[in-house]
């Protein structure tokens, strides 16, 4: 009986949590760079402190952090902020904010991603007006009751679209 013995079960547990990590790193990384771009490499000010202390409360390696930021002073490749509109299952608004330096190729995975849980892309303020824009957050103004299946086709969409590397949050007025 092979794969039965304890370095198996380390091995996959370690895979796993390495695999989460990454994740979590990959967007701070994201986050630190748009920050330092904004600041121009100062560590002082309160975007890039904030997205440090984010960082590190995710227990970021320094050499991490501070590669990111020394990219971000190196890099021509500008990221911008994007912003994609749609309404899922059960007419549930929703909007996708993320972080890109290829439009084309971020618009293009978003649509797939969408078509895959059966979504589209709305036009720009189709969704929008279901939210407020509270402490750089977005709250819905009015909630959606949803069948125990649209729920669950809504929650597999939503993991897609946070497991995409551009997207940083998925907002939607599902109660």
């Amino acid at each position: 009986m092979s794969g039965h013995n304890k370095w198996s079960k380390i091995k996959r547990q370690k895979e796993s949590t390495d695999a989460r990590k990454s994740k979590v790193f990959s967007k701070m990384v994201r986050v630190i760079t748009i920050e330092a771009k904004k600041s121009k490499g100062d560590r002082n000010a309160p975007g890039l402190r904030l997205a440090i202390e984010k960082a590190r409360a995710e227990n970021m390696p320094a050499e991490n952090i501070t590669r990111a930021i020394e990219k971000a002073s190196a890099s021509g490749a500008a990221m911008e902020k994007v912003e994609y509109e749609s309404y899922g299952p059960g007419g549930v608004a929703i909007v996708i904010e993320g972080y890109t330096d290829n439009n084309n190729r971020t618009a293009q995975e978003i649509k797939h991603l969408l078509s895959l849980h059966g979504a589209a892309l709305a036009a720009p303020g189709a969704a929008i007006w279901a939210f407020q824009k509270q402490d750089d957050k977005l709250v819905p103004t009015m909630t959606i009751d949803l069948s125990d299946e649209d729920l669950e086709k809504l929650s597999e969409l939503v993991d897609a679209l946070e497991g995409y590397d551009d997207v940083d949050s998925v907002y939607t007025n599902a109660e």
